[in-house]
């Protein structure tokens, strides 16, 4: 059946990390506070890092730390005091494009491993076999590559070097993800982790000789997202990603809620080790994945380039507004005298029916009974975000459940 890949998902935030090693990680990818791709996520202190460290290795869960910016002169002095901190608290791995970045992390942690970020554009086997020859133990592939190529990638590479690949999330309208849209309109570089996410937004055409005369670029009279890609989902294709020989099946999402990252980490487990148990019993419950995978955001669902070149179909034209079933409610945290302690993300009201979802797949209704503030004085609403809460449900969450409201 192939290599048994490991499923590697994103974190925001320390509360977002447990949140994936408990659904059903095998590693967790976050960031910094200097350094990775996502400048405007909460990203992690060095202290919740190495919480978050502590906490993934004792699930014997690995974690891996995003470096992967593309780096200038005056980034180069930060970027070795901030592997010298890390050495110290020991991530499995370094996600890294930038050749001058992997030395200096070569030097300066060498027992660290060094993942190849999709931001180095890897799309050839000569490409894998130098990183590889560098010292990296693994590559990320870019998001352009076929079945095909992978596979063929597979057969041309020493079979110790890991491929990691892209299977689910949010596709970058440009080349492995390198774009110049957000410096451009914004000055805020897409690559050093400012992207303000232009491929999102709403364009039409003006002729120089018109000026203000906006012509929609596709047959919309209320112009057109052309950059809008759909999002990934692979899903329905564990047996072909297994087949292609890859290692590591990568979730999309750094910037994603507690509930997405539970929603699609809980979902993809249950599949891989559905189909590595028995084939049958992972067509069986495919219905339970599709129907699990659409419980969070989303825009729509591609395959990208796995099974050829994308063409209009993938793309979504009139909006850029996400699918959205559930709303986020908290993570159940301590468990006493029957109540739930929370920190609340959105509202929800005394009488209401909400679920709990549970790690092993169970979704359970229960109804809200009472909601007490921090001075255990009764409220009949959660209004205010974040509010710290002691709730009481119809049946009592286990510590990590997720609390959620199914909208419509």
């Amino acid at each position: 059946m192939g290599r048994h890949p490991e499923l590697l998902i994103p974190a925001s935030s320390l509360e977002v990390l447990k949140t994936a090693v408990i659904f059903g990680a095998d590693a967790v990818y976050i960031g910094g506070e200097a350094f990775g791709l996502r400048a405007k996520a909460k990203n992690f202190s060095m202290e919740e890092m190495k919480e978050g460290i502590g906490f993934a290795h004792e699930h014997g869960v690995k974690v891996y730390v995003t470096a992967n910016i593309l780096a200038h002169n005056d980034d180069l002095p930060g970027v070795r005091e901030y592997f010298e901190e890390l050495r110290e608290i020991r991530p499995d791995a370094l996600i890294i494009a930038d050749p001058g970045v992997f030395d200096i992390a070569k030097e300066v942690c060498p027992e660290i491993e060094r993942h190849i970020s999709t931001q180095a554009n890897n799309t050839n086997y000569g490409t894998y076999n130098f990183w590889y020859r560098q010292g990296a133990s693994r590559v990320v592939s870019a998001r352009e590559l076929s079945m095909k190529e992978i596979k063929e990638l597979r057969a041309n590479i020493p079979a110790d070097l890991e491929i990691e690949t892209f299977v689910h999330g949010a596709m970058c309208i440009s080349y492995s993800g390198r774009c110049l849209l957000s410096n451009y309109f914004t000055g805020r570089d897409a690559n050093r982790g400012a992207c303000t996410h232009p491929c999102r937004w709403k364009y039409a055409v003006v002729e120089e000789t018109r000026p203000g005369e906006y012509m929609p670029v596709y047959e919309n009279e209320r112009g057109t997202y052309i950059f809008n890609s759909k999002d990934l989902c692979m899903i329905e294709h564990i047996p072909e990603l297994i087949d292609a020989g890859i290692d590591s099946l990568k979730i999309e999402g750094r910037m994603k809620t507690a509930l997405y990252v539970a929603t699609v980490a809980r979902t993809y487990r249950k599949a891989i080790d559905d189909y590595q148990k028995d084939p049958e019993l992972y067509r069986k419950n495919m219905p339970w994945y599709l129907d699990q995978i659409s419980n969070c955001t989303y825009r729509q669902f591609t395959t990208g380039f796995f099974f050829g070149k994308p063409d209009e179909t993938t793309q979504i034209y009139d909006s850029n507004t996400y699918n959205k079933e559930y709303t986020y409610l908290g993570i159940a945290g301590e468990i006493k005298d029957g109540l739930c302690r929370i920190e609340q993300r959105n509202k929800f009201s005394v009488g209401e029916t909400i679920e709990i979802m549970k790690p092993c797949g169970e979704n359970v209704e229960v109804e809200v009974k009472r909601i007490l503030n921090e001075d255990g004085e009764e409220q009949e609403s959660a209004p205010h975000s974040k509010q710290v809460l002691w709730v009481e449900l119809s049946k009592t969450p286990e510590k990590y459940d997720i609390l959620r409201r199914r909208e419509g």
